[in-house]
């Protein structure tokens, strides 16, 4: 129950990652929060419980490395801010190389544990449907990619902007036991120990050329999910295409894509290559299930069981769920929303996670831990000092809110979906160091230019915290 001599609560709309964040921020704050999530009472095409923050798609949030990897900078700097998200991926951690992946199920758990348990969040089932009701004067709409569409005209009617969306495939999942390991071999690439890891975490499955041939064949000419006639001109997002649809870009796409073969070696046959891997990554801390990287698909469900079950160590395999598809909205948010991620035509309205066109569950939380902290320090009457664009904090909210236009063709400007990259860093100034000071060389180029990029990230993302002015260049 909320203190009534507590101010009064903000409403967050949407019990996802960005909603679950932006609650947990809002509460720590000392701000009181109502967090409608409408599930059980109306249900998606795509989420499978009732739990807040369920992954719907895949179990990874990618590369934990700080040093070398914007989202993992993005991890460190969540976790510095005391994301929830982040601790509760941290406590449901499962092996995967160099990436932080999860127990989807425990991971849930743990942030609808977190959330039901803190005294400053009351947690309400139920839709809201259209414009939440006007005397709500502080709202964080969080409704993600599966936004209801009553909300999702709502909004269009408010801006008089045409919807955007994408669509989002969901990669199958494969019982464990069911994989032949007399053919398969767990290795990850390049051997590479991560958080967790211990350097053999995926399970590769090897194809020759022939068999390669043939697999991209059975893709291209597969079964597909038919599209409605409103979604047929819905572009892709590129960093999640179905499978058959990079298969159809050429015949080569997939083995420089998710089947590259760099960095594996055939355990059951050293000396040979393999021409093409299909890799499978943990996805419970059984270890009992695992998705198949990179193979989300829009392929009829009996079509991806007979061609999949064509991959070598997959001819029997069981699966626990097979791919899917939903489609995504964002908004346009360049145009629409402000450097506080408030509606410009309805200040009272802010908006978070992958509506807002930021793309991955890393940069969804992100974007709710900003929320979140924007809206409690309006609510609390303080200034909250949007992050240095040096940070990737900063970096993913100035991309939202200022830019990254592109032009497709002759047509007008466009905003697209974006995951956190270091090409939306500032560039660094000054001559390239390694660490002892030295001038890189060939390869190591980019890698002094990653960690002077995140050196600066982690020292100028102290002297926001510390509260002190930072640098020119990082408040650009």
């Amino acid at each position: 129950m909320i203190d009534t001599l507590s101010p009064s609560p903000v409403h967050v709309v949407g019990g996802g990652l960005a909603g679950s964040e932006a609650a947990w921020q809002l509460a720590e704050s000392g701000v009181p929060v109502v967090l409608h999530e409408m599930r059980p009472q109306r249900r998606t095409d795509a989420h499978q419980t009732d739990g807040l923050a369920e992954l719907v798609c895949s179990n990874s949030f990618r590369s934990d490395d700080a040093e070398q990897n914007a989202v993992g900078l993005l991890h460190q700097e969540m976790r510095t801010l005391g994301s929830l998200i982040l601790r509760a991926a941290d406590g449901a951690q499962v092996p995967a190389g160099g990436a932080l992946a999860v127990d989807r199920d425990a991971f849930s758990a743990a942030v609808t544990a977190a959330l039901e348990a803190h005294p400053n969040i009351t947690i309400e089932r139920g839709e809201v449907a259209g414009l939440p009701p006007a005397d709500w004067d502080s709202v964080i709409v969080a409704t993600g990619p599966l936004t209801s569409p009553s909300l999702a005209e709502a909004v269009r009617g408010l801006t008089g902007e045409g919807e955007l969306a994408f669509f989002d495939a969901i990669a199958p999942i494969v019982h464990a036991d069911s994989i032949d390991m007399g053919v398969a071999w767990r290795q990850s690439r390049y051997d590479k120990v991560g958080p967790g890891g211990t350097g053999a975490d995926y399970v590769n499955c090897p194809l020759s050329r022939e068999q390669y041939e043939a697999f991209v064949g059975g893709l291209v000419a597969g079964d597909q999910v038919s599209f409605k006639d409103w979604e047929a001109s819905t572009p892709y997002f590129d960093g999640c295409l179905p499978v058959e649809i990079m298969a159809e870009r050429g015949s080569e796409t997939l083995r420089h894509g998710p089947m590259k073969p760099m960095g594996l070696t055939n355990a059951h046959n050293p000396t040979v290559k393999p021409y093409a891997v299909v890799q499978l990554r943990q996805d419970n801390a059984l270890g009992t299930l695992y998705n198949m990287v990179g193979f989300q698909t829009k392929l009829r469900h009996a079509e991806q069981v007979r061609l999949f079950r064509t991959i070598p160590g997959l001819e029997n395999a069981e699966f626990a769920r097979l791919g899917g598809l939903h489609r995504n909205t964002y908004l346009n948010s360049p145009k629409l929303l402000d450097g506080a991620l408030r509606l410009k035509a309805q200040p009272r309205l802010r908006f978070a996670g992958q509506i807002t066109g930021c793309e991955g569950y890393v940069e969804s939380a992100a974007v709710g831990l900003l929320a979140g902290r924007f809206a409690a320090g309006e609510r609390l009457g303080r200034t909250f000092i949007s992050p240095p664009a040096t940070t990737a904090l900063g970096a993913l909210l100035r991309h939202i809110t200022g830019g990254h236009l592109s032009v497709e063709g002759e047509g007008p400007k466009s905003y697209q979906p974006m995951n956190v990259n270091f090409g939306l860093f500032p560039p660094v100034e000054g001559a390239l160091r390694l660490p002892d000071g030295s001038r890189p060389r060939g390869a190591q180029k980019a890698v002094a230019k990653k960690r002077m990029l995140t050196d600066r990230a982690r020292a100028d993302l102290a002297v926001w915290l510390s509260g002190e002015a930072p640098s020119a260049e990082a408040a650009e």
